[in-house]
C-alpha cells in the first residue's frame, strides 16, 4: 500500500469514529509529514525509522508534540494495518507547565484595544464563559436561549455537551447581535467574511495583535481567556467543583491546575506563625 492510499483509509477511519475535525486535520497532516520523509510504503516503515524522525524534528519541540505524533501514528498502524508500531517507543514524561493567566486589569486593557463590536463580543463572550476557541467558532444563533439566559455547547472536546450562563454584561448585546444574524439567514454566530463560519485561526490572529497593541507583554493566546476565566472565578472563592463543570472537565485533577496558578488564593493563605499566641 503506498502512502495515498494509506492517508485515503486514515481520513476514512477518522471519519468512522466521529473523531473532531481538528483531530481529522492534525493526524492527518503528522502521518503525511512522516511519510513524506520517511520515503517508504507504510509497511516498510520500521520502529528505528521513527525514533530517526523523533530525533531529527522534534528534539527542540515540547513533550506533547512527541506525544501527539506517536498518538497519531498509533492510531494510523492500528485502524488499518492491525498493529501498534509505536508500542516499543517511549514516550516523554510530559511537562507541567503552569498556564499563562491575565490579571483581571490585563482582560480589560484587552476589551478596550478591540477595534470592532464583533470582535469585541467575540473576545468577551470567550472569557466571559471559559469557552474554547473552537467552541466560540461552532457556536450557533439556536444554541442561545435568552428565555433562560443559558447557552449550550454542543459535542465540545470529548463529545460532550454542557451550558453556560449568558452573563447580563453581554446578554442584550449578544441578543441583538444573534437576531441580526438571523435575520441575515445565518446559521452560525459568528461568520467571517466568506460568509463561513469564523475560522479558528482568524480569531487567535485578533488575540495576539489586540494583546500586543494593549501592551501586554505575556504570550497571550485565546486558551489565555479560558486559563483566566477559571482563575479569576477561583480567586474570586467558586468551588472548584463548579469551575470543572463550566469548563466541561471530565477530571477534578485537570481543573485543579488552577490552584496553583491563583497568587491571590496563594496571599490570602497565613503562615502559622501569625496565629501563634505573643
Amino acid at each position: 500500500m503506498n502512502k495515498e492510499a494509506f492517508l485515503k483509509k486514515l481520513e476514512i477511519e477518522l471519519k468512522i469514529g466521529k473523531n473532531s475535525e481538528y483531530t481529522l486535520k492534525n493526524y492527518l497532516s503528522l502521518n503525511k509529514k512522516f511519510f513524506d520523509w520517511v520515503k517508504k510504503n507504510p509497511e516498510e516503515v520500521s520502529e528505528d525509522d521513527i525514533k530517526l524522525y523523533l530525533a531529527q524534528n522534534f528534539s527542540n519541540h515540547s513533550a506533547i508534540s512527541s506525544i501527539i505524533f506517536l498518538a497519531a501514528l498509533r492510531f494510523s498502524y492500528s485502524s488499518i494495518l492491525g498493529k501498534d508500531i509505536t508500542a516499543n517507543i517511549k514516550r516523554p514524561k510530559r511537562e507541567k507547565k503552569i498556564p499563562t493567566v491575565l490579571t483581571k486589569k490585563e482582560v480589560l486593557s484587552l476589551f478596550e484595544s478591540l477595534n470592532t463590536k464583533k470582535s469585541r463580543l467575540m473576545i468577551s463572550l470567550m472569557y466571559a464563559a471559559g469557552m474554547r476557541v473552537s467552541e466560540v467558532v461552532s457556536l450557533k444563533i439556536d444554541d442561545l436561549d435568552f428565555d433562560d439566559n443559558i447557552g449550550h455547547i454542543r459535542q465540545a472536546k470529548g463529545k460532550k455537551d454542557r451550558i453556560f450562563n449568558i452573563p447580563k454584561f453581554l446578554f442584550l448585546r449578544l441578543k441583538k447581535y444573534s437576531e441580526k444574524q438571523k435575520s441575515l439567514g445565518e446559521n452560525y454566530l459568528f461568520v467571517g467574511r466568506n460568509k463561513k463560519r469564523m475560522s479558528s485561526r482568524n480569531l487567535q490572529k485578533i488575540v495576539k495583535l489586540t494583546a500586543k497593541k494593549a501592551g501586554i507583554k505575556k504570550d497571550v493566546h485565546c486558551h489565555t481567556l479560558r486559563h483566566s476565566f477559571a482563575t479569576h472565578l477561583l480567586e474570586d472563592g467558586t468551588d472548584i467543583r463548579f469551575i470543572q463543570q463550566l469548563l466541561g472537565h471530565s477530571s477534578i485533577s485537570t481543573t485543579e491546575l488552577y490552584t496553583h496558578v491563583s497568587s491571590e488564593s496563594l496571599k490570602k493563605i497565613k503562615s502559622p506563625i501569625d496565629n501563634l499566641k505573643k
